[in-house]
């Protein structure tokens, strides 16, 4: 079909009936062939109760239905949920409950078995409204007289039948590779999956080949082609004049085709800072709905390859609204002052053009942090920015200031910075949103991105406030409170290790108050790992309205409120979606909205000021802009872009670990030394070298006792000799094994012997055989 049932039913309402051929020429269907398509799903619908027909003949949604939008997440051992759209309890799905349905894919689901106290309520697929893959990585078998694709992916609980010709894709006694299989055929009823072979991809093709690898393996291969245009040429009236401001750009990326980012400019004031953002005008190049717009939406998000990138946006976009010292640039600008104690105490947006004055480099602020404070000579690698350094302290205080600000106010910060590997080149460094994950990033004094992160957020917090008090739509980033009972895990794993913690009866630490007690262990990094996990991870959520308290509050109430719990971000328009959409609404507000009442009024209201709602007694738009401006900040959209999101984070997670991977496949054989970063029942994770490469030790190679694993206390204890394994244990290892695609690295611990040579532990005189692992709660 040339639809999906997302689509169909994104055009239906419960209020308002629409026709078939309606729907047929909004979903473009002209032939027979796909009316025909149209005319079997809408039956089909109708049966379930996802569609009703009216009197007239009309299609609705139902006022009221028991059928819940979710997104189907599976794991490799078959258990399957249902994650609700609407954020309730996750559902749990058995395999026969399934119908076909697969990892990823959005179902309608309806339970059938209410929650218990211990227990997740349970339910059914009754329709997939969307399918998350349309091709995937696998391995070709030859199973009797069947030729199959099985899925490299093993949530993915299915085979795909191929025609015959691919049959030459079968392995030989070596596997060098692997294919991608298109589907043309989703399982239904009695008959399976089938597809075929559009290509084969080298295992062992060096790093463009894997970039393509792992492209694939997340479904990003396909970019949408560019159209031709390059946006529109923002207007030149009502514009701010800021090119005598010496702003700076902080670039930590150093590839040519990396996204542009936002230049600043600081000025102490009153023991606190005056600061100045100015993010690159994309919002205002974009027409609504245009060829251009609906490529970038498709996109969604730039992707970092490492050395390379694919941008968001086009080559001639990039071009117009990227910045460069001394050149003059549209900006989109806010201007925030900032209190001794790191608050917001007014801003003011604006559009403005801005000629940055230099640029700062990870490599100039590395000279910074080893100049003397006293120094009188400049180092060469400063000379260039030597104007400029006392500007940079001022930053270097005011991203503190706010860092420490957000602290006080709950916010997680954790320092797991991913290694400084050469093959990493632009993920080396930390996304300069400052939105990647549930937690803020340590303050790193030698990473530009690590001034920009504290910045770009209050610039955030700001637009936040001022959309809440106008009641604009925007798209906002959100994340749930964490589990309590997974952060009473983690506390149980600090307390093993004689961290200085108590459990009382009222319930666990805060993750913030987890953090405090880790700052001074000496295995901070991997508790903090620990902590990573339990933090649920951030999500796109389409804000149209302003909560019922928004029209009665004043700026400050409205900030407070926003900023522990969400965020309405649109400074790094160069390399998200969600953030150029944000930004389109403060370009409505700045050149389209009612400045005020009537034409007979001279006195104009600056909307971009703090506290302007309180002034304001008229409509800001009339009812087709407030149409256009609710329909750039929709669900579909939004969901699209979650999608998108976790893709790209899968995307940098996979080649964040083959590039780890890569760095070990010359240690095979080799003896390391690493620490424990993971105790389970199976055995435990060791984190070896500079990589920080994760391998496992399984407990089949302990053969020298019987081993027990002490879940409360996350160790493996030896029921004889009582040797334990402990998270964050220095352990000595030696690589057997390294399988890059999977991300499997295989380990084996090396004893000390009595006369101080090292043999590995499966080399125990007493059996050849593994000895089992008994659990135990003490």
């Amino acid at each position: 079909m040339k639809f999906t049932v997302a689509d169909l039913l994104d055009q239906l309402s419960t209020e308002h009936p629409s026709e078939p051929d309606q729907l047929a020429k909004i979903l473009k269907l002209s032939n027979k062939t796909d009316k025909a398509a149209l005319e079997l799903a809408v039956s089909s619908l109708m049966k379930i109760g996802v569609i009703e027909k009216t009197s007239e003949g009309g299609l609705t949604r139902p006022q009221e239905s028991d059928l819940i939008d979710a997104r189907l997440r599976c794991s490799s051992k078959g258990f399957c949920f249902a994650i609700r759209d609407d954020g309730g309890e996750d559902i749990y799905i058995r395999d026969h409950q399934l119908n076909h349905a697969w990892n990823g894919d959005r179902v309608l689901v309806r339970v059938t078995r209410e929650g218990g106290r211990r227990r997740s309520p349970e339910g059914g697929v009754q329709c997939i409204l969307e399918r998350a893959t349309q091709s995937l990585l696998a391995q070709v078998e030859q199973q009797s007289d069947q030729l199959l694709a099985s899925p490299l992916d093993d949530r993915v609980l299915a085979g795909i039948e191929l025609p015959a010709e691919d049959s030459k894709h079968l392995p030989g006694d070596e596997v060098s590779s692997v294919v991608e299989v298109r589907i043309d055929r989703y399982p239904v009823a009695q008959h399976p999956a089938a597809g075929h072979v559009v290509r084969s991809l080298p295992l062992n093709g060096g790093p463009a080949a894997d970039r393509d690898l792992l492209l694939t393996k997340v479904g990003l291969q396909d970019r949408p082609t560019a159209p031709r245009s390059s946006g529109k040429t923002p207007a030149s009236k009502g514009r701010v004049d800021l090119t005598a401001q010496p702003s700076l750009l902080l670039k930590g990326w150093s590839q040519d085709d990396a996204p542009g980012l936002p230049a600043v400019h600081v000025e102490a004031r009153d023991g606190g800072c005056r600061l100045w953002v100015h993010a690159p005008s994309v919002g205002e190049r974009i027409g609504l709905g245009n060829s251009l717009d609906a490529c970038l939406r498709d996109r969604g998000e730039a992707l970092c390859l490492g050395e390379v990138w694919q941008p968001l946006l086009t080559p001639a976009l990039h071009k117009a609204t990227s910045f460069s010292a001394g050149s003059e640039a549209d900006a989109i600008s806010v201007r925030l002052d900032v209190s001794a104690n790191g608050e917001l105490s007014d801003w003011e947006f604006m559009l403005s053009t801005v000629r940055p004055v230099a640029e700062v480099s990870a490599d100039q602020l590395v000279a910074l942090a080893e100049r003397k404070p006293k120094a009188r000579s400049v180092p060469t690698a400063l000379k260039p920015i030597k104007d400029q350094l006392g500007q940079l302290e001022t930053l270097r205080f005011c991203s503190t200031l706010l860092l420490e600000q957000e602290r006080a106010n709950g916010v997680v910060q954790l320092d797991l910075c991913p290694p400084q590997l050469e093959a990493l080149g632009d993920l080396c460094s930390a996304d300069p949103s400052g939105l990647r994950h549930r937690w803020v990033d340590a303050f790193n004094p030698v990473d530009p991105h690590a001034f920009l992160q504290p910045l770009l957020r209050a610039a955030d917090r700001a637009w936040t406030a001022q959309r809440l008090e106008l009641q604009l739509p925007g798209i906002t980033v959100e994340a749930d409170e964490p589990d309590g009972s997974v952060l009473t895990d983690v506390a149980k794993t600090a307390i093993a290790l004689d961290l200085p913690l108590e459990l009382d009866d009222d319930g666990c630490p805060s993750a913030s108050e987890l953090v405090q007690v880790f700052k001074d262990s000496s295995q901070r990094r991997v508790l903090e790992q620990q902590l990573s996990h339990a933090l649920p991870p951030l999500t796109l959520v389409a804000s149209t309205e302003a909560p019922p308290a928004a029209a009665d509050s004043d700026g400050d109430e409205v900030a407070a409120s926003s900023r522990n719990s969400s965020l309405t971000p649109w400074t790094c328009a160069t390399q998200h979606y969600a953030h150029l959409v944000n930004q389109q609404v403060i370009v409505a507000l700045l050149t389209d909205a009612k400045d005020r009442p009537t034409v007979r009024h001279k006195t104009r209201l600056k909307l971009g000021l703090k506290g302007a709602g309180a002034d304001l007694t008229w409509p800001l738009f009339t009812a087709s802009q407030d149409e256009k401006l609710n329909g750039l900040v929709n669900e579909r959209t939004v969901q699209r872009l979650n999608t998108r999101r976790r893709q790209v984070l899968e995307l940098e997670k996979d080649l964040l670990s083959m590039i780890q991977a890569r760095s070990a496949q010359p240690l095979i054989g080799e003896q390391v030394e690493g620490r424990i970063s993971g105790v389970q029942s199976y055995g435990f994770f060791v984190e070896v070298g500079e990589s920080r490469v994760e391998g496992l030790v399984h407990v089949s190679s302990l053969n020298d006792d019987w081993y027990e694993y002490r879940s409360r206390q996350n160790r493996l204890v030896g029921r004889k000799n009582r040797q334990t394994y402990q998270l964050g244990d220095a352990v000595q290892v030696r690589v057997i094994n390294v399988d890059v695609l999977r991300n499997q690295i295989d380990l084996e611990v090396i004893s000390q012997g009595s006369n101080g040579s090292t043999e590995p532990e499966s080399s125990a005189p007493e059996s050849s055989e593994p000895l089992p692992v008994a659990l135990s709660e003490r």
